[in-house]
Formats: structure tokens, C-alpha cells, sequence
């Protein structure tokens, strides 16, 4: 999108100077306004014409029977879909009863803008109508941070040649039309028209519509208030209610220059427990408070929320414009995700759309949280919670495994496994032990030994029992972990795959030691003291496959003995191979579709040493296609890590760009927010070469591509905020705030305090031959232009 003219390259906004319609879909996935409860793509706001209508609400739901070709014991039985609630954007207008309509009449003017720092999308257009008449329309809406049941849009037509008469119909519309997205009649049946109307009501300027869902029993008010400015001789006023719409009308005469100005407060509820008389009340609330605020005290709310926001997490790129507007709409996106989701998940395509049914995956505990538990902890922390919460799912799921303490679904959005292929979904093990991974993050960068002994413990915990029992001695004592799917998804159930051995051994180890420094917590528990010795035992003895031979790892048991994929016979026409190809071929073959080996040597540097991740990456990359967007990121980290920094950069453009060039075909669906928080650890990680040290403290080894003249990021540590500014020769460190901490630049420790920034050099970079990628399938090469410079 970002290529086409239509769209302007700047710091804070992302700026559409014309509508085209082909890019519709995709347009309303990275306009889209969230809070991490309430979700608002961005339709246009007469709603037609669009690609995908959206409005969503984090957590609900409806299931539906999954589909299996041949029953068998284990398989998950329902699956879960979000779906698409009341929609409270839709503002329709006519003018002289012919109704605006992108599609008729003439566009001279259309403009969107997504301003990063106010937290709102403006629109503006004039529009001739067939008839002639020529009117003026701006529109500014949002999702408060502030105020986390509650959006709002504020909406003006204007005439600009003559006299005209406007009729301004502003709703709540329940069960849209939407595009079929699945091709299961069973699961379409399921979503077709999913809320049953329970009341409706119209009431001066108020509207409101309750409805439920039939399979999964949850009650979902939304309610809208508003404002009108108009002409008062000419302006009337009426509202209509019935089961799936309710609307408020505005019907009055301009003259050229005069204005109607509509002010639209909504708000939304849901629950699988409170009454409807209850959950009407809390929708009516919530528009109290909103209209209280005001218009103007929401738009300085926002401002305020965000203000802090960048304070706390802006970075800065010189050198590559792209770049710096990719890096904050990265930030923006992962912020509305999960900035008031409040112990729910983070879907992987955010609030922004329905892709992947809206679940939440191992992409929010590995690719999300570490950018939110630097810059907006209390947001990771909430997720981890909401973790914590379906533990009674996962200890359930695991029993029906045959296996001890808890099973977290590999896909899900209610806490049970909804993925129906078990392969890489129940074979994927290593969630659990990225879950714990995040925890263990939160708890080192954050300090907050509360979390740790209240839900840490326990997550952690659980998850060590998983690997105990799901691992086992060999006769030498060697611990394995067989019949799994790691990251890779083109190799499934494999023995001794190294990051799922990995981070099932730092699990372990972080299990036992939060059970020593919590005892009372953990008797509680029913950790004993010969528990955790088991855990430290497997996770000393645990396997990490080696191929003596070609002196690299291997990604699992026996795989670089595997016969490589003819990469060379491959046309470019049949990527993604997952869906050329069957699994069956890919399985058995030497392909990697997203870094696995690279992602282990990234999580868990510890365990390699610097030639060995020089070795394997070289080793993987040419056998790595990229089929995932979930891949690009880390190998951005570790190819700057081992020194290609040019490749580094290049991976960098990739998940920067991964929804704003629409990268992988598909951003009409929903953004990607894994690959969003990835731009931010290119550049944080890769660039800045941070990293925690010894559970307490952070390191950073900097260096930057030759295109970057400068990078400068802030982060939250320990109470702490601290900024890094990285340049060519040198890299300065500022406490803005907080207690003096000691911060390690390349392996050697300093103490930063707020009285004076610390400048320390950079080495020379050793700069190795890139690797080369498989045919066809390397990253665009980005390069310095006088149209990047900042």
C-alpha cells in the first residue's frame, strides 16, 4: 500500500491522499482504532462500499463443530471464531435524498489520516452528487485508552455551492453481511447472523440493541448518545429501534457555509454471566461517562495516554523514512492490541480483522510481549494473567493427554485447543514453554516478585510438569523430548527439537528457582523439594541435537540428514509450498518454512557461542523459505548479531513493510502483529543488540548498516527509563529516570546514572559474506536513496 501513490511517507501518520477502491480491504485493516477491548476497522463511515466489515469485541465469540475427515480420541471438538458484534461506526448521509456513496457521483477530494500521536483517523472528502450538489465531509474518530468501554466519532457535512437538505441517519447495526470465509458450511452456518436480538430501545438521542450468542451463551449491549450542532429553524431530530438496528435521524436544511455537526458516543459490554437488565445498566454507564467528558476531553485523554506512551517507547530512525513510519505504526498497532485488554488475549491479527478466526498463538507471548514488557509492562503482564485464568482448560487438556500439569492450546480464544490439525497444533508443545519464557522476561524486567509468587509461579510450574512428564531418561540420562512440532511448521513430530529442548530447559530451571525463592507459594503449590531437583535434572541432561560433521546444530534429531528440497525446481508461482505441496513431501525434506534453529539461537543466545551461530546460520539460511511472517524478524536479530548487516537491514524492511507493502497477500484480513512488534526488536535487539543479562540486568552491543546513520530507542527497566542513542561510531546511554543501574556495553559494565549520558565507542564490525537464501526467495534488498534519508 505504502508504494502507492495514494499514500504519503511521514513520521507520525499515515496519510491516504485518495481513495482507491482495490485497496479497500486492505485499507481498512491499517486504519483500523482499537484498545485491546474494543476493535473498529476502518470502514468508511457510510459503510459501504467495504471489503470486510469489523467491529469486534476482545474475547467474544462463537463456536463451532470442527471438522474431521476420521474421528479420533484427543481431537478438539469445537472450535471458536470472533465475530464481527453491533457495529457503531455507521453515520449514513443523503443529500437531497441521494445517498452519499463513494461509488456515484464525483470525488473531487478524499483524504485519511492515521495520527499516531492523537490516537484518532480523520477523514475529509468533497463529493459532487449525481445531482450536482457539492458537500463537504470530515469525519474524526477513535477508541479511547482512557475510557476502555467507549468510541466515539465526531461527524460534519458541510454544502458548498448552494442550499441543500442533509438527512444524517446514525445507527447501531447488528448481524452485517459479511464475505463467506471459510469454505465449511458447517462453520458459515455457525457465523451467519451469530446474535440473536434479546432488546432493543430508542430513546431521544440514545439507541441500544442486546443481543447473545447461541452456541457459546454470551450477552453482548451496545449503546450510542449523541450530540447535534445544526441550524436550529431547520434541524429535526427522531429515533427508530427494532431487533438489529437502531437509529437516530437528523434531517436538516444548510445554506453554504453553515454546518451539521453530529457528536456519537458508543459503548459496548459483554459477558457470559451478568443479566441483561446488568449489562445494559454498564453500557449506560459508560456513555455517562462519556458524555461527561465530552468530545474535546476524550481527544485530550488521548492525547495525554499516548503522550506518555511515546515517551516511554518512540524510536527514532535516521537514514530510512519508511523505516521511522514503519517502526511507530508497529508501535501504535501493538499498543491498541493490548493497551486495555485486561487478562484477555492478544490476538494474532490484533482487533483488526477476522483472520485466523481472531486466536491468539505462541506470536503473543514470543513476538509481542517482549515490546510490551519494555514499554508498557502492566499490558504484559495483563496477557500473562489472562494465561494464568485458563490454567483449569489447560490442566484439563493436559490429563487428557496422559500427561502432568497443564497443556496450553496451541490456538484458541477461550483457553481450549481450537486447532483441529494435530500435527502443529497439540504437537506444538513449545507454546507452553514460551508462555513461560514471558513470564520469566516479565518478571526480570519489571522486578514485580508479587506477579512472580501469585501467577508466575504457578504458570511456571505447570508448564515444568508438562516437560517432565512429556520428556524422559534415555538409559545414558540424556533427557529427550520426542514426537513434537517445533517453530518450523514444515517439520512436524520430530525427536529433540533444539528449541523446543531449549526453552523447555530454561523453563524448568526458572520453575525451580521461583519455587526457592517463593516456598511458601510453592508448598502451596505442591512443589516439593524433590520436584525440582527432577526439573533441574532433566533440563541439566537435556539433548541438544549436533551434527559433529558439518559442526553445526541440528534444528532436530537426525533432520541435516534429511535429502534437501530441490529448491532449484521450485517456481517462484509455488510459494507458500504448504499450499502446492503436501505435507507428507515437506515433512521428510530438508525446508524450513519459518527460523527455528535461528529463533533458539536468538531466545537462548546463552546456549550457543558466537561461532556457532555464525556456523548455523549460515547453515539455515538457504534452507529457509519464509513462508511465515513470523520468520523475517529474528532472522534480522541474528544476521546483524553474526555480522551481515546489510541482510539485517533487509530483513528489517521486511517485517516493517510485512502489511503496509502487503507483503504476504493478505492484510484485507487483519494486520500481522507478531511481524509489527518484530520491527521494533530488528531494531531494538538486532540493531541495539540489547539483551537481559544474569536475570537482573541488560546489555546492549550496538551496531548499525551502513543506510542507518542513526538510532536512538527508549525502554522501561527496573523502574527505570532508560533511552539509547546509536550512532555510527558511538552509542550514548541516558537514565531519564529511576535509580542508578550498571549496564553492560559489549561485556563490559558501567554505572549510568540521571546526572550524566555515558558515550561509549563501538568495535569495528566483522562483516561476513551474507549467505545466500533459496531461489527466489531472498529479501528485497533495501538501499540507502535520497528519498530515505531523514
Amino acid at each position: 500500500m505504502i508504494t502507492d501513490p495514494a499514500y504519503e511517507v511521514a513520521p507520525w501518520s499515515l496519510r491516504e491522499c485518495e481513495l482507491n477502491l482495490d485497496l479497500l480491504p486492505q485499507s481498512e485493516s491499517v486504519f483500523a482504532l482499537s484498545n485491546g477491548h474494543i476493535g473498529w476497522r476502518g470502514n468508511l463511515d457510510e459503510g459501504e462500499p467495504n471489503g470486510l466489515p469489523g467491529s469486534y469485541l476482545n474475547g467474544l465469540h462463537e463456536l463451532h463443530p470442527l471438522p474431521y475427515a476420521e474421528a479420533g480420541y484427543g481431537y478438539p471438538e469445537s472450535g471458536q471464531t470472533v465475530i464481527n458484534v453491533t457495529n457503531g461506526k455507521l453515520i449514513r448521509l443523503l443529500v437531497d435524498d441521494e445517498p452519499f456513496d463513494l461509488r456515484y457521483g464525483t470525488i473531487r477530494t478524499h483524504e485519511r489520516e492515521l495520527d499516531m500521536r492523537a490516537g484518532v483517523l480523520r477523514r475529509e472528502c468533497v463529493w459532487v452528487s449525481p445531482a450536482g450538489r457539492a458537500v463537504r465531509v470530515r469525519s474524526t474518530r477513535m477508541v479511547s485508552f482512557r475510557q476502555r468501554a467507549v468510541a466515539a466519532i465526531a461527524y460534519e457535512v458541510e454544502p458548498l455551492d448552494e442550499q441543500v437538505r442533509v438527512v444524517v441517519q446514525s445507527e447501531l447495526a447488528a448481524n452485517e453481511e459479511i464475505p463467506r470465509a471459510t469454505g465449511d458450511p458447517r462453520v458459515a452456518a455457525a457465523l451467519e447472523s451469530p446474535l440473536v436480538a434479546e432488546d432493543h430501545f430508542a430513546d431521544g438521542t440514545r439507541l441500544g440493541l442486546i443481543h447473545s450468542t447461541t452456541r457459546s451463551e454470551l450477552r453482548v449491549a451496545a449503546a450510542a448518545d449523541h450530540r447535534v450542532d445544526g441550524p436550529k429553524a431547520t434541524t429535526q431530530i427522531s429515533s427508530e429501534s427494532g431487533e438489529d438496528v437502531s437509529r437516530l435521524t437528523v434531517t436538516c436544511v444548510l445554506d453554504k457555509g453553515q454546518r451539521l455537526r453530529l457528536e456519537k458516543f458508543v459503548a459496548y459490554g459483554w459477558s457470559a454471566t451478568r443479566s441483561l437488565p446488568a449489562l445494559r445498566d454498564q453500557a449506560d454507564a459508560a456513555l455517562v461517562g462519556a458524555r461527561d467528558t465530552g468530545w474535546q476531553g476524550l481527544l485530550d485523554q488521548q492525547r495525554s495516554y499516548l503522550d506518555d506512551f511515546w515517551e516511554r517507547a518512540d524510536v527514532e530512525v535516521d537514514g530510512d523514512t519508511e523505516i521511522q513510519q514503519a517502526v511507530r505504526f508497529a508501535l501504535f498497532h501493538v499498543l491498541q492490541t493490548a493497551a486495555r485488554a485486561e487478562q484477555r488475549a492478544i490476538p494474532a491479527k490484533g482487533l483488526t480483522g477476522s483472520g485466523y478466526d481472531g486466536h491468539t498463538f505462541w506470536d503473543a507471548e514470543t513476538f509481542v510481549l517482549p515490546l510490551l514488557t519494555f514499554t508498557a509492562p502492566q499490558a504484559a503482564a495483563e496477557v500473562l494473567r489472562w494465561r494464568h485464568n485458563t490454567l483449569p482448560a489447560a490442566r484439563e487438556r493436559a490429563a487428557q493427554l496422559g500427561l502432568a500439569g497443564a497443556t496450553f492450546p496451541w490456538r484458541t480464544i477461550n483457553g481450549d485447543e481450537a486447532s483441529s490439525y494435530w500435527p502443529a497444533g497439540t504437537a506444538a508443545f513449545h507454546v507452553n514453554a514460551d508462555i513461560a519464557d514471558a513470564v520469566v522476561r516479565y518478571v526480570a524486567t519489571t522486578g514485580d516478585d508479587a506477579f512472580e509468587a501469585e501467577t508466575g509461579l504457578e504458570l511456571l510450574a505447570e508448564t515444568a510438569r508438562l516437560w517432565r512428564s512429556l520428556g524422559h531418561h534415555d538409559h545414558a540420562g540424556a533427557f529427550h523430548i520426542d514426537g513434537v512440532t517445533g517453530p518450523d511448521e514444515y517439520s512436524a513430530v520430530c525427536d529433540d527439537n533444539v528449541y523446543t529442548n531449549l526453552m523447555a530447559q530454561a523453563n524448568l530451571v526458572a520453575a525451580a528457582d521461583a519455587a526457592e525463592r517463593h516456598p511458601r507459594h510453592a508448598d502451596a503449590l505442591g512443589i516439593t523439594d524433590e520436584e525440582t531437583a527432577a526439573w533441574r535434572d532433566a533440563a541439566s541432561a537435556m539433548t541438544v541435537p549436533f551434527d559433529e560433521d558439518l559442526r553445526v546444530h541440528e534444528q532436530s534429531a537426525g533432520f541435516t540428514r534429511h535429502q534437501r528440497w530441490d529448491f532449484e525446481q521450485t517456481s517462484p508461482e509455488h510459494y507458500p509450498l504448504l499450499l502446492h505441496y503436501p505435507y507428507f513431501d515437506l515433512y521428510r525434506k530438508q525446508v524450513v518454512k519459518q527460523a527455528d534453529l535461528v529463533l533458539a539461537m536468538y531466545l537462548r543466545g546463552d546456549a550457543f557461542t558466537a561461532e556457532e551461530k555464525a556456523r548455523g546460520f549460515a547453515y539455515y539460511e538457504p534452507l529457509t523459505v519464509r513462508d511465515s511472517s513470523l520468520s523475517a524478524y529474528c532472522q534480522s536479530v541474528v544476521a546483524a548479531e553474526v555480522g551481515h548487516l546489510q541482510l539485517a537491514y533487509d530483513y528489517l524492511g521486511e517485517t516493517a513493510m510485512m502489511d503496509l507493502e502487503d507483503l504476504e497477500n493478505n492484510a484485507r484480513d487483519g494486520l500481522h502483529i507478531a511481524a509489527l512488534a518484530g520491527t521494533w526488536t530488528a531494531l531494538v535487539a538486532g540493531f541495539g543488540g540489547m539483551r537481559l543479562f544474569d536475570g537482573d540486568s541488560i546489555r546492549f552491543a550496538p551496531r548499525l548498516p551502513d543506510a542507518l546513520s542513526r538510532v536512538a530507542f527508549r525502554l522501561d527497566f527496573r523502574g527505570r527509563r532508560l533511552r539509547v542513542e546509536v550512532k555510527r561510531t558511538a552509542a550514548t546511554y541516558v537514565l531519564a529516570a529511576g535509580k542508578p543501574i550498571e549496564i553492560l556495553h559489549y561485556e563490559k559494565p558501567f554505572t549510568l546514572t540521571t546526572e550524566h549520558a555515558v558515550v561509549r565507542d563501538l568495535p569495528e564490525t566483522v562483516h561476513r559474506e551474507a549467505p545466500p537464501q533459496p531461489p527466489g526467495r531472498a529479501p528485497r534488498r533495501r538501499n540507502q536513496t535520497p528519498g530515505q534519508q531523514g
